[in-house]
């Protein structure tokens, strides 16, 4: 398959445009899911683990299956980043999703989910195997390596994180709880920060639109639900910490 780059151009523009659009949209009102769900209105539901599961696995499988599926030597630099990139869908739908003791989640928000994730697993693929160019220096290329080190730090901090967010919780309590430890003694969302940290690094690495137009695209939906955690436990707890912030520590 030749490189389709006005449809890469295209793709990715629009995300820009809908991270936007979402940044705008949330901060006035967060996502219906989670802690936020209105589990007695008429909206299906579905079993979070399961709804996690469906959600992140076009992300991983689209990838692979354009790997499986184009012909000829690609280069190890494209497939090392794009199994980076499956890398941390593995661990979202393959354990994450498997650990985690959220409450059900709407069908439609999952559906949402995983037409975005095949759309964006399709970009970065397509992106990487087909249109990226990478010459025999690339490997000692600064950005690379300092890509892939915030990366591993961010998946790092964004897997401890969900750790701590899963450990306040016994088995059959929906209760929350004010998270302590790592990052979550800095900032509310700890493990929103983490995963921008992978993305950022990600981008860092990739050097492309593509992989720019998802992670700010990321720090969009996201970051204003960090946000809304922040005020939701200022608001709940009387002994919440002042000095955490919602997502930057020392900063926002």
């Amino acid at each position: 398959m030749q490189c389709q780059e006005l449809l890469v151009w295209g793709l990715s523009l629009a995300m820009i445009l809908g991270g936007v659009m979402h940044f705008v949209c949330l901060m006035k009102s967060h996502a219906a899911y989670g802690r936020y769900v209105d589990t007695s209105g008429s909206s299906m539901m579905v079993p979070a683990r399961l709804a996690w599961f469906l959600q992140e696995l076009p992300a991983l499988l689209v990838p692979m299956l354009l790997m499986l599926t184009t012909d000829g030597n690609n280069g190890t630099g494209r497939h090392l980043m794009l199994w980076t990139f499956c890398l941390h869908y593995f661990q979202r739908c393959c354990i994450y999703s498997l650990l985690t003791k959220g409450r059900p989640y709407p069908l439609n928000i999952m559906l949402s989910g995983i037409v975005f994730c095949s759309i964006n697993g399709f970009l970065q693929a397509h992106y990487l195997l087909h249109c990226a160019t990478y010459d025999n220096t690339w490997f000692s290329d600064a950005c690379l390596l300092i890509g892939l080190i915030i990366f591993f730090i961010g998946m790092g901090i964004n897997i401890h994180s969900d750790h701590i967010l899963r450990s306040l919780r016994k088995p059959g309590e929906i209760s929350y709880k004010i998270p302590r430890g790592g990052l979550f003694e800095y900032v509310s969302g700890a493990n929103f920060f983490g995963e921008i940290v992978e993305w950022l690094g990600y981008a860092v690495a990739t050097w492309s639109l593509p992989t720019f137009a998802f992670t700010f695209f990321t720090i969009c939906f996201i970051g204003p639900r960090a946000y809304h955690h922040h005020r939701f436990y200022n608001e709940k707890f009387k002994d919440f910490p002042r000095s955490r912030r919602s997502l930057i520590p020392f900063i926002f």
